[in-house]
Order: C-alpha cells, then structure tokens, then sequence
C-alpha cells in the first residue's frame, strides 16, 4: 500500500490481536510490530500466483509439444539438473 502508512502493534498488543491483525491483512492492510518503539517487522498479505479453484483448472490453457516426454527429451532435462540419463 504505497503512500499509506502501516499501522503500527507493539509486541504485547499484536499477540493479544493477532487474529484481528490476519484479518486486516488479508483485506490488503499492512500492519508493523514493533518492539520498544522500534520497527521490527511487517505483516503483508500474500499474492497468490495462481488462482486455481480444481483439478483440471488449466485444462485448455497448457500446450505440450509432441516431443514433451521423449527419451531426448528426458536426458536433456537430466543433463541441465547434473544427472546421468
């Protein structure tokens, strides 16, 4: 949240909030804690990579080449990660 400033816990009140601090958060709010007065670390949310709501959810979106699972193929991918095909 560029701009705005987090709203700030001392260590004793983020324990006795904390569930009400993860709600905060995952509504996009970040919060910092505090220790002493000194900033001590940020609570954010998290972005998810992918939304994916079940199996089969990329079904149509993925294309694989033919070769995707040749012998050449898997000794190439061996041969990137060291191993000996």
């Amino acid at each position: 949240m560029a701009g705005i400033s987090a709203e700030q816990f001392n260590i004793h009140e983020a324990k006795t909030n904390l569930s009400r601090i993860i709600e905060r958060v995952e509504r996009g709010e970040e919060i910092v804690i505090s220790r002493a007065g000194r900033p001590v670390a940020k609570v954010v949310p998290l972005s998810r990579s992918a939304n994916r709501v079940g199996r089969g959810s990329l079904g149509g979106r993925l294309v694989l080449a033919p070769d995707w699972d040749s012998d050449e193929t898997n000794a190439q991918i061996a041969g990137d990660f060291g191993m000996v095909p």
